[in-house]
């Protein structure tokens, strides 16, 4: 991180075909990510026009060739009783809607400091989290040869040991010694799972501190080809509040270690009892407020687990500076954003950090991010009924991004309704009628599979269901 300083470039395309310049640079280290990733509502760019990777097209192209603090109390699960269509989410006190304030402005550099305190500080006596290289610098510190880090890693990653003494390739006394001295693989308890009657299943992963987070398999079979996506969490509660997201509700706690994201995915593989092809970082939290702790759980989810890097996607509901620090690590896993609005206005209701980090932006940024990367964006965008669902919002949507000339897809998402919430999910006709204008435009669309409904598949739903306790901001 003490060398991410880089220029980003993009090109912005606008109503009259000219690219403006603008400059922007940010400095990037360990003393001042924290301060300098900062909601901004300003950025400044110098656009540099950049010919397309050839294997990815924007808009008009396609249009050109006519392309149709304490531990909280944790309800036991035999006690807990649930209404899976609409679920009851604790409200921090102190999380409230409406506009967006110095307070949360204060919560995400909170979020950002921690981020970095975790990636930075070693957790010395666990192993799960490390690499192979790391595990071996590790066994030369404590005593033993090098070797030993290989089969440590094999035996955590492949065998799934979940103790110390189950590393039968260390000779006993080894494992004995580093036993005594509270050496541990450093896996979490899977506290209680909810199975939905389509195949997904939802667990919930007890933390370390007595915290709990969600993680979601997902399994399909697409063009006669079984697929295992894994919904992982990036931080205990989240500091944006969305208005319609169950976590936002309850405030933010903490962020996950890189050790606390893998372990979600091994579970799931321990669950279903087979290999997850996919793993998005779509669940608890905002993955742009942790990223180097992402970032690494990425590098090992690919490395260690053998998961393809362009199959692993980080979403973001926008972070000011996030992207430019995720384009800096030049890895090539699927970049969504929640965009959730065709415009300013609307995209503030719904999100209040777009009041500090605004909607014109954020697409400038996602163009630069693809120039700099050559990696097409996913925009995410949850339909809610009466909101962001007309006719007219798909229309503008399809001409903002006609407009950016931006390769891009859209990913459609029915709202999954949630208690105390003003929100309603929209017709199946809103939906299709939705993406029908999108792709009569020439924006690729797709729309989710609504999975899980019976299994609280809303985000933070199934965690507040058992952990009553609003999280402390």
């Amino acid at each position: 991180l003490t060398k991410l300083k880089r220029d980003f470039l993009c090109a912005h395309t606008r109503g009259t075909g000219k690219a403006p310049t603008r400059m922007f640079t940010t400095k990037l280290n360990v003393a001042s990510s924290s301060s300098s990733l900062l909601f901004s509502s300003s950025s400044s760019f110098r656009v540099v026009p950049r010919s397309r990777p050839s294997k990815a097209r924007g808009h008009k192209a396609a249009a050109a060739t006519k392309r149709g603090e304490d531990s909280p109390e944790l309800v036991p699960e035999e006690e807990a009783r649930f209404d899976y269509d609409v679920v009851s989410v604790p409200r921090n006190p102190g999380i409230r809607p409406g506009r967006w304030t110095e307070k949360d402005r204060d919560v995400v550099k909170t979020a950002q400091k921690d981020a970095m305190e975790k990636a930075s500080t070693e957790e010395h006596t666990v192993l799960l989290g490390l690499t192979e290289n790391e595990l071996k610098q590790w066994c030369e510190r404590n005593g033993t040869q090098k070797f030993r880090g290989k089969q440590i890693k094999d035996f955590i990653y492949k065998r799934r040991v979940k103790s110390i003494m189950d590393v039968t390739q260390l000779p006993k006394e080894t494992r004995e010694t580093w036993d005594g001295l509270g050496v541990r693989i450093g896996r979490n308890e899977v506290y209680a799972k909810k199975n939905a009657s389509d195949g997904t299943t939802k667990l919930l992963m007890k933390l370390d501190d007595n915290r709990i987070v969600e993680t979601v398999g997902i399994p399909s079979n697409e063009y006669g080809k079984s697929r295992l996506t894994c919904c992982v969490s990036s931080q205990v509660g989240c500091p944006m509040r969305c208005e319609f997201c169950a976590t936002g509700k309850g405030g933010f706690y903490r962020n996950l270690t890189a050790r606390e994201i893998i372990d979600q995915v091994m579970a799931i593989e321990e669950e279903f009892g087979k290999r997850v092809s996919n793993v998005v970082f779509m669940g608890m939290g905002e993955p742009m407020l942790n990223v180097p702790n992402v970032v690494k759980a990425a590098e090992l989810l690919n490395k260690e687990i053998g998961i393809g890097m362009r199959h692993i996607s980080i979403s973001t509901v926008g972070v000011f500076g996030a992207l430019e620090k995720l384009a800096s690590y030049e890895m090539q896993c699927v970049l969504a954003v929640s965009l959730h609005a065709p415009n300013q206005k609307i995209r503030e209701e719904i999100i209040p950090s777009a009041r500090s980090y605004s909607f014109e932006d954020i697409l400038n940024d996602c163009v630069a991010y693809f120039n700099a990367t050559g990696r097409r964006v996913t925009f995410e965008y949850t339909l809610l009924a009466g909101v962001n669902d007309q006719k007219e919002h798909a229309k503008e949507l399809a001409n903002v991004l006609f407009k950016k000339n931006l390769a891009s897809h859209v990913n459609l998402i029915p709202y999954n309704p949630v208690d105390d919430s003003d929100f309603k999910r929209p017709t199946k006709q809103a939906i299709d009628q939705f993406r029908r204008i999108l792709e009569e435009n020439n924006v690729p669309t797709s729309v989710r599979q609504t999975r899980g409904l019976d299994a609280a598949a809303a985000c933070g739903q199934l965690r507040n269901m058992y952990q009553k306790e609003a999280l402390l901001a």
